[in-house]
């Protein structure tokens, strides 16, 4: 069986989608392709509204190894439970296609991604937003799409459109958008510190380029698609009781209320105010019909307090913590907090508090990631914890949730961008943001925590970096951009745009769009006040920790490296790792590298010295005119055999033991003497001869050995 094929050039390469021919009882089904990556993609909607009050939205991204043709090494060879990787990419569709749903619209709905074939050099999130755009158009399920997905580098002064894993290597930018065919929805991005500019521009052309995807698309929907399945928007009981509980709110005093300080005792406030108006309403909540009546000016209330948030944001310029909207909160740091940790510091700002932790490790602290086929090491580790307490609940704790994966990424590509190189600074590091306490832009505060504690290890950073979450309130033509938003605002605002970077450039960036999109001059707008927000933020980060400390902590481990033959790694190895087993009971460890590179780690320098010291003698290539204080080791009629370090043993000619002759060489040495000798020469199997460094020039030199 054949299906329909559709193609468009996208940058340098060809894009195919494909429809009729996979999964065909799905509601809507495509394949995509580009180079040798393809994913079957598929969108499933119920017809049946269900019972939740918000859109109960799946996005599931699926990875198989037979796409790189490998079995999977788990115990039983099957893959298991979404990595990283596949959560994030299932993100990026997610965050693009949930605000396109009606409005009301609350049947459950299941988008799965499913990586069937990797070339990779193609990466396979943004084809997956792809395909789930063209799956979701020709499906019966109600979306005002289609979207486009690209991913941008800038490379040699050029924007390039889906660079390739090797071309993305020597790129400045990593930027992923999806946008409308008139606005943009989402952006994510990580950068070596470049300016906002480039940025926008970016994105404007990321935009300009995805228009054929969303054309292509748009062309398989009026072929292909199918007629949308009626539902029935929510009837808004509200309408009749509405205004009038609205004005009463008003006349009660909502504004002054919002504008009570502190996150908790506001609430307090608010569900006092609300008891109030409903007790008023509703006398005898047993009565019939009562608990549908509260629930309905539940509603009503909190509908009141979103329209008044935004009107006084719109017109007084006015929050409910009392700032404008250019403020940031204020903030306290202290550094040094936990006394045996590498590197700690507490960053608050407002009602947002964040401990962030330095540990350095060695090379074996490495993260390992198999990326369908592809195993790479990872020496920068960055994990963000949202314990329930931080917003004074009680929650079921599991593993990481997506929103912390998700976090804690954006936090790891802004802070990864100031990191010295490895050979420079050769610890793994890991950064951990435990979020104490949460009123809005908890990531953030997590790359200022994360920061300051990596300039508490000593950690030689390129420059310290800052966090800002900025927000947006749009009401038709006018707008508000807000600073350092509060968790209320991000709930009530049409925008959550987060800005990390340093004083000179921007290093990571992620906005979602909670209406139909945003323009570039509103893009720069939110751009330059955020970083107006970062420049602030850095001073205040400046204050508390001037500079990077001098030193390391004196708990963390010390490096000591040296460099040996290659040749030579056998013998610090040594039989089944005997000999490395050995150096590592002196109290280090020990790692190598293939090009030869030997570092030694331990928290106590006099162990690291004696372990060097040690495989420097095991390695050690001699060299004439080198000088050593031997001892004797064995005696033969022609010579002593004299131990210079563990392993290398040289020849003592017996006429070069003396100035005069000698008939025995017993009548001079003995075994275990200590004696100066000096290598002479070395022949072409690496046998030492040597020489007695005092009777140079008083013998004659013996002729050099051949092999």
């Amino acid at each position: 069986m054949t299906g329909k094929t559709y193609k468009t050039m996208l940058g340098s390469r060809e894009l195919v989608i494909e429809t009729g021919k996979l999964a065909k009882l799905v509601s809507g089904s495509v394949t995509v392709r580009y180079g040798d990556t393809m994913l079957l993609v598929t969108a499933q909607g119920s017809t049946r509204p269900s019972t939740l009050d918000f859109l109960p939205l799946t996005v599931e991204f699926e990875e198989r190894h037979y796409s790189v043709g490998r079995i999977p090494g788990s115990f039983q060879r099957r893959e298991g439970r979404p990595g990283e990787k596949a959560i994030l990419s299932a993100r990026i569709t997610d965050r693009q296609i949930r605000p396109l749903f009606p409005k009301g619209f609350r049947q459950e709905t299941q988008v799965i991604i499913t990586v069937v074939s990797a070339d990779q050099e193609n990466l396979p999130d943004v084809l997956g937003a792809v395909g789930a755009s063209a799956a979701l158009s020709i499906s019966d399920i109600p979306w005002a799409g289609p979207t486009g997905c690209v991913r941008v580098g800038h490379i040699d002064g050029q924007f390039v459109i889906n660079p390739t894993t090797s071309e993305l290597q020597n790129s400045k930018i990593d930027l992923v958008v999806a946008g409308t065919r008139d606005a943009v929805m989402m952006v994510e991005a990580g950068a070596q510190t470049v300016d906002e500019e480039l940025l926008v521009s970016a994105i404007e052309f990321a935009h300009k380029e995805m228009q054929p995807l969303i054309d292509l698309i748009e062309q398989i929907k009026a072929e292909v698609g199918k007629e949308k399945f009626e539902w029935n928007p929510p009837v808004d009981a509200l309408a009749e009781i509405y205004p009038e509980f609205k004005q009463a709110a008003l006349a009660a005093g909502l504004k002054d209320v919002l504008l009570t300080e502190g996150k908790k005792a506001r609430g307090h406030a608010l569900d006092e105010l609300q008891s109030k108006l409903i007790s008023e309403r509703v006398p005898d909540p047993e009565a019939e019909g009562a608990a549908a009546q509260i629930a309905l000016l539940q509603t009503a209330f909190g509908k009141a307090q979103k329209e008044e948030l935004r009107r006084m944001i719109i017109e007084d310029d006015l929050r409910v913590d009392r700032r404008n909207s250019r403020q940031v909160r204020p903030i306290w740091i202290e550094a040094t907090p936990l006394p045996r940790a590498h590197g700690s510091a507490i960053f608050t700002r407002g009602e947002t508090q964040v401990l962030g932790t330095t540990t350095l490790g060695t090379g074996r602290d490495e993260i390992l990631i198999d990326d369908l086929g592809t195993e790479t090491g990872d020496k920068f580790l960055l994990h963000y914890n949202f314990p329930p307490y931080s917003t004074g609940e009680v929650k079921r704790m599991g593993g990481q949730s997506r929103r912390e994966i998700g976090h804690g990424n954006l936090a790891k590509r802004a802070i990864r961008a100031i990191l010295p190189e490895f050979d420079a600074f050769p610890y793994v590091i890991r950064v951990v943001g435990d979020v104490l306490e949460s009123n809005g832009s908890s990531s953030m505060a997590t790359v200022c925590a994360g920061c300051l504690s990596l300039m508490d290890a000593g950690v030689p950073i390129k420059a310290p970096v800052a966090g800002v979450a900025m927000g947006l309130v749009m009401e038709g033509d006018k707008y508000r951009v807000l600073t350092d938003i509060l968790g209320s605002e991000d709930a009530l605002g049409d925008m959550d745009f987060k800005v990390c970077g340093t004083a000179e450039g921007v290093t990571a960036l992620q906005m979602d769009i909670k209406i139909s999109g945003i323009t570039p001059a509103v893009m720069r707008e939110a751009l330059a006040q955020a970083k107006e927000g970062r420049l602030h933020i850095l001073g205040k980060m400046a204050e508390a920790m001037p500079e990077t400390r001098p030193e390391l902590s004196k708990y963390s481990p010390r490096i000591l490296t040296t460099k040996i033959n290659p040749e030579k790694i056998g013998v610090i190895i040594g039989p089944g790792g005997k000999n490395v087993r050995e150096l590592e009971a002196m109290g280090a460890q020990v790692t190598i590298e293939e090009d030869g590179t030997i570092r030694i780690f331990s928290a106590d320098a006099a162990a690291a010295e004696a372990v060097l010291k040690r495989v420097q003698a095991q390695t050690y290539e001699a060299k004439v005119g080198d000088e050593f204080e031997g001892t004797v080791v064995k005696i033969a009629p022609f010579g002593a055999f004299v131990n210079l370090f563990q392993g290398q043993d040289g020849m003592l000619h017996i006429s070069q033991i003396s100035e005069q002759r000698i008939e025995k060489v017993e009548d001079v040495l003995a075994v275990g003497d200590k004696i100066r000798v000096k290598i002479a020469g070395v022949d072409d199997r690496g046998k030492l001869d040597l020489i007695r460094p005092e009777l140079e020039g008083k013998i004659k030199p013996r002729a050099p050995r051949r092999g």
